[in-house]
């Protein structure tokens, strides 16, 4: 067995146990810290076959934004769990009959598969679009700042319109809350200031 097969097949018994426990565990907090474990040992297979851009996605985006951001929105929120899965045998019977037929679906596909024999080479060749010196991530990015540099833009500038949005709509001022005025701290005057108070020996405040 060579190197990169064993560290596949370590990778992918991480992978499959941790997104076990992630459906059995009864804590959520661990459920999100399984979730992250499988999201790692996930990019790690990705860079195994030489997708790094996917694998770097994987880390920044869903590890350190989705599944981080659960996880403090589960730690945060002070949810009744128990509440929660007082419904959960009600909706048993179309659960178990979705599993079926996700499951038949599953055995018809893999039954049914098969590898052309030019399959290898299509894929190779497009793996590197722009000659087999250059990585992955460094073609993906030829391609996006120059043939979509005006798309990307674009998305950006809706992403950025969007997070202004959800700040504008979230944010409450409260009146009994001390907040910071800065033109108010500038335009003070000595007088408003402070105060002189003439204080009698012997005589406090």
């Amino acid at each position: 067995m060579s190197v990169a097969a064993a560290f596949f097949y370590l990778f992918a018994f991480v992978l499959v146990g941790s997104a076990v426990m992630v459906i059995s565990s009864r804590n959520p907090v661990q459920s999100v810290l399984f979730l992250i474990l499988a999201f790692v040992n996930a990019a790690a297979l990705f860079l195994l076959i030489g997708a790094e851009f996917l694998a770097l996605i994987l880390v920044v985006v869903y590890v350190g934004a989705v599944a981080v951001l659960f996880l403090f929105v589960v730690m945060m929120l002070d949810v009744d769990f128990v509440e929660l899965r007082q419904g959960f045998l009600q909706y048993l019977p179309i659960g178990l009959l979705v599993g079926i037929i996700f499951l038949a679906e599953l055995v018809l596909v893999v039954g049914a598969w098969a590898t052309g024999p030019g399959i290898s080479a299509a894929v190779s060749a497009a793996a590197a679009p722009a000659g087999s010196d250059v990585s992955n991530v460094k073609a993906i990015a030829q391609v996006l700042y120059t043939d979509y540099i005006y798309f990307f833009q674009a998305a950006g500038f809706v992403l950025l319109v969007a997070m202004i949005g959800a700040i504008v709509l979230t944010l409450r001022h409260k009146a009994n809350v001390k907040r910071q005025n800065i033109s108010a701290q500038v335009a003070r005057t000595p007088e408003a200031a402070m105060k002189v108070v003439k204080v009698r020996p012997g005589q406090g405040l």
